[in-house]
């Protein structure tokens, strides 16, 4: 018998190796918005939304100093963030125009919307809002039906109030 996760399952939180933590925090906690909640010695940080206790973990017990793996190679490709609504992605969205970080892309996939990046280590990050689900494109027979167009990141900027 094969095992299925429950429904309710979630992933917690993720910890990231990172060459600079003041650079990781300035990034993760000054344009992403995310608190430092603590931090630990010298090597690592703990930042959260909300209040939680961490959403992401940030260390450098194993890559001070450290380059991000070279193309090609197996690990982390993103790490995505969801936002309770559109004007959160798109308040998100300003903070990264208002800061000059560059974007790889934004895509609208019909379920969600998205925006591509990568953090100061080199680490994929999904900035992303979920459409209500009766909003979910579908097939003629009603299965899911994603997509990946281009996102209008000028329209979603307007809601950035």
């Amino acid at each position: 018998m094969t095992y299925t996760a429950p429904a309710g399952t979630r992933i917690g939180h993720v910890h990231l190796k990172v060459a600079d933590l003041d650079r990781a925090i300035a990034f993760y906690s000054g344009i992403l918005g995310f608190e430092v909640m603590q931090r630990y010695g010298k090597g690592a940080a703990f930042l959260s939304a909300g209040g939680y206790h961490h959403h992401i973990g940030l260390n450098t017990w194993e890559s001070k100093g450290g380059t991000p793996p070279a193309r090609g190679h197996t690990g982390l490709y993103h790490t995505a963030f969801l936002y309770p609504t559109r004007a959160d992605l798109a308040r998100v969205l300003k903070s990264l125009v208002e800061a000059g970080y560059p974007l790889d892309g934004a895509s609208d996939h019909g379920v969600s919307e998205a925006i591509y990046l990568r953090d100061p280590d080199g680490n994929g990050v999904e900035l992303y809002r979920d459409r209500d689900e009766a909003d979910w494109p579908r097939d003629d027979s009603g299965e899911l039906a994603m997509v990946t167009e281009p996102l209008d990141l000028r329209a979603l900027l307007a809601e950035a109030r």
